[in-house]
């Protein structure tokens, strides 16, 4: 890439937005210039404008204390002007950021989404760039119907995905997978809380986090799905269920994972196929992306959140315990760290994705 990009971020008070700023602090690709956030933070420095709310381990970066945050809503036409394209991490409702979205993208100002509002807009890419990076070629479509010629929307998916989606995903490929069952076992994160801010989490669980099981249950079968006539129709199988739990852990989901073959493959065969497994943002060499994206572990109490959740600076996902099961062919466990792979690291991989191929130019 001989070329770097001006970027904002829209919703950088908030957790993710945060993630963002520390991750884009470094990158080879894509320099921060612009920052944006609620009516209450606008017109403040982003260091004002956060204040006791940065919840990060590192420090905030230098070089964007002193950006005057703008106002997401009414000032697009200054954010656009000053930017090649934003990263999205809003939190307002879900009518109100799908039409906020697209008014930037009629602004002809690329949008990278990490919210849910537009995952399901037919003509809207949701992409890992590991599983179906093709789904970005259905961006003409959106383009057409949105009248822009370099506005877009482009979404990652539902944080708690990245932890098994990846694993069922090549072995539907090869074997064909029938059934998932998934039990997630989320960060608090999650909810963009800490333990100071949720101290009702300590030593507790809350077996319901809202609309997560229907998120997690449906997103598959648009990763796995195919563009078809101006949008991507999702894929009829394989059957997801899902039951998601919140957990007292600051970073990182976990799944337990069951699952049934059409064709059933070997335990060695299902570990080969993990550990050889890699997609278009390998073959692209992005910056952010893990050299080995699928990492099997051995020992029967691994991968655990606090010792493999960093793995590949939080961009890998981890397996382990695979087992031949009674009612099931077999079940396992895997885990991501949700606020980088699951969340804004996932976005500045798909934004990396999207420059590489030419959709930012």
């Amino acid at each position: 890439m001989n070329r770097t990009y001006n970027v904002g971020i829209v919703g950088a008070t908030g957790m993710v937005g945060q993630r963002f700023s520390l991750l884009l602090e470094n990158h080879p690709w894509f320099n921060v210039t612009t920052l944006a956030a609620s009516s209450r933070s606008a017109g403040k420095t982003y260091e004002e404008a956060v204040g006791s709310r940065w919840c990060m381990d590192s420090p905030m970066p230098e070089k964007i204390k002193n950006i005057v945050v703008y106002d997401a809503v009414k000032d697009i036409d200054e954010i656009v002007s000053e930017v090649d394209f934003v990263f999205c991490a809003v939190d307002m409702k879900k009518d109100e950021i799908k039409a906020l979205e697209e008014e930037y993208a009629k602004h002809e100002c690329p949008v990278i989404s990490n919210n849910s509002a537009n995952r399901f807009t037919p003509d809207v890419p949701m992409v890992v760039p590991e599983l179906n990076a093709q789904h970005i070629n259905i961006i003409p479509a959106q383009r057409k119907r949105l009248g822009t010629k370099r506005g877009f929307i482009a979404v990652k998916s539902n944080c708690s995905l990245q932890s098994y989606v990846p694993a069922v995903f090549p072995l539907h490929e090869k074997y064909g997978v029938k059934r998932v069952l998934v039990c997630t076992y989320q960060a608090i994160s999650g909810a963009s809380k800490t333990f100071e801010r949720w101290p009702e989490m300590i030593d507790n669980v809350i077996p319901y986090i809202g609309g997560e099981e229907e998120k997690s249950e449906k997103e598959p079968l648009k990763l796995l799905g195919k563009i078809e006539g101006g949008e991507i129709v999702s894929a009829d199988k394989p059957e997801f269920t899902a039951q998601c739990i919140r957990v007292p852990v600051s970073n990182g989901h976990l799944g337990a994972v069951f699952i049934d073959f059409e064709n059933k493959p070997s335990k060695d065969e299902i570990i080969d196929i993990w550990q050889n497994f890699s997609g278009r943002a390998q073959e692209l060499n992005l910056p952010s992306a893990p050299k080995h994206f699928l990492n099997y572990f051995t020992e029967d109490d691994r991968p655990q959140i606090k010792s493999e959740r960093m793995l590949e600076n939080g961009m890998a996902v981890s397996t382990g315990r695979l087992r031949e099961d009674t009612q099931y062919d077999y079940k396992f466990v895997c885990l991501s760290h949700n606020t980088i792979r699951g969340a804004a690291g996932g976005g500045v991989l798909l934004a990396e994705l999207l420059a590489a191929e030419g959709y930012l130019d």
